[in-house]
């Protein structure tokens, strides 16, 4: 079984860094199934983790000596445009989800920026998109679960029912249960979008201007990146949405470029404006994804690292780390995301992030030599050093990276809310069997 290609497939992920060797993958077309490895695994104390997208970096997914429950044939997603809601089962794609809820005219509020990630995997990680500054996280949008938990037992939770549950699956690393359908929470969706692209030179002004954005209703999607600049340096670029159609759509009036982005402090000469459909704009990296596959650097290494920053450290932080001779490789074989959030805005408890309102996500998006793992070991460790300096700042790690913790880690990490992790663990996965990729109990 071991040799079997869907087994190979299983112990790898999309970061092609950590190799593992479970002993099986098992194919879950219900919940029925579901319940039925989980409560013979269980008490033969056999690791199970759930594989959607396979869009892990380090090892997160899988199961080494244990089982891989494949998710993706509880693929079915289902609108109810009058309740204004959508059901979508754990292995469903986000391009599943963006296809059902357009056509009604809909659209979840929150949407990854990848879409070929499944809804279990980024519900369980929290998930963030262009809107999070206004809307939070992917799984703040959550009305209700249906997953089974690590005795087997087959739940339905929500914010009202089994609230202890619902608030341990949502960005809980499934520690505690493994999502089977999630019911979503959608909103009016745009006909089309005007998208600007905004250059700074300085991580000062750009901060600026991306707190200003962030912080009033002009756009409804706010993102930024670091750029190497021609000559050496970096440039800053926010990218910026807001609903743009003539007639009127949805009760938006059509963006005005003056009104929009007129009092900002960006380089003129260089903004780029173009009107897209929203379900273009929802598109926007699939051409990426189809590039990288067929080069081949999608199945090469993938040391990212996400961190959680306060804005006030971000101006000295960032340009700070791509001066760094550790960072060079992201001038050329890279992307650095830097967008804004609002701490009122996101509300899962196992959310670590800083205190205060402006925050900032950093996206260390690298791709490594698949030949060489001396360098990929190097990157792991730069990674290491960048995050004991983003705690240093009051920052916190987002668990999706390319980092190996420890128990200890992790307590540290959690903090106040280690306790009623402890605690939903005990009580739905005693055996501790789901998802022990993440390393966080002894």
């Amino acid at each position: 079984m071991n040799g079997t290609p869907v087994v190979q497939e299983a112990a790898v992920d999309f970061g092609h860094i950590v190799g593992s060797r479970p002993l099986g993958v098992l194919t879950a077309p219900s919940a029925a199934v579901v319940q039925e490895i989980l409560c013979f695994a269980g008490p033969h104390g056999l690791p199970v983790s759930a594989r959607g997208g396979g869009q892990a970096l380090y090892g997160q997914g899988q199961a080494h000596g244990g089982y891989v429950v494949d998710m993706t044939a509880l693929n079915e997603v289902r609108c109810i445009p009058r309740e204004r809601t959508l059901i979508a089962g754990a292995g469903a794609s986000w391009r599943a989800v963006v296809r059902a809820a357009l056509a009604e005219g809909l659209t979840p509020p929150v949407l990854p920026d990848h879409l070929g990630g499944s809804v279990g995997g980024v519900l369980s990680t929290g998930g963030f998109g262009g809107s999070s500054h206004r809307h939070g996280l992917v799984a703040d949008r959550v009305r209700e679960l249906e997953v089974v938990t690590g005795t087997g037992e087959h739940l339905t939770c929500a914010p009202d029912r089994r609230p202890d549950l619902f608030r341990a699956v949502l960005a809980g690393l499934g520690q505690c249960a493994l999502i089977v359908s999630a019911t979503l929470a959608l909103v009016p969706a745009p006909t089309r979008v005007r998208r600007y692209r905004l250059y700074h030179d300085s991580p000062a002004g750009y901060l600026t201007d991306q707190r200003r954005l962030a912080r009033d209703a002009r756009f409804s999607h706010v993102t930024g990146q670091a750029r190497p600049a021609i000559g050496g340096g970096w440039q800053y670029m926010i990218e910026a949405v807001a609903p743009h159609a003539d007639p009127p759509c949805c009760g938006q009036p059509p963006a005005d470029d003056e009104l929009l982005v007129g009092d900002l402090d960006h380089d003129r000469d260089t903004e780029e404006i173009a009107d897209l459909s929203y379900a273009e704009y929802l598109h926007r990296l699939d051409r990426d994804e189809r590039l990288l596959r067929a080069t081949g650097e999608w199945q090469r290494p993938h040391p990212w690292l996400t961190l959680l920053l306060p804005e006030q450290a971000v101006a000295s932080f960032v340009p700070a780390l791509l001066a760094e001779d550790a960072q060079r490789g992201l001038r050329t074989c890279g992307t650095v995301q830097l967008r804004p959030l609002s701490g009122r805005a996101l509300h899962a408890p196992l959310l670590r992030r800083p205190a205060g309102e402006l925050l900032c996500l950093l996206s260390l998006m690298r791709t490594a030599p698949p030949d060489r793992p001396g360098v990929v070991r190097q990157l792991v460790a730069a990674n290491r050093t960048l995050y004991e300096r983003a705690t240093t700042v009051g920052g916190f790690l987002h668990p999706v990276s390319a980092l190996p913790m420890t128990p200890d880690d992790w307590h540290a990490h959690f903090g106040p809310d280690w306790p009623e992790l402890v605690r939903a663990k005990d009580r739905y996965d005693p055996h501790h069997i789901l998802t022990r990729g993440y390393g966080l109990w002894a």
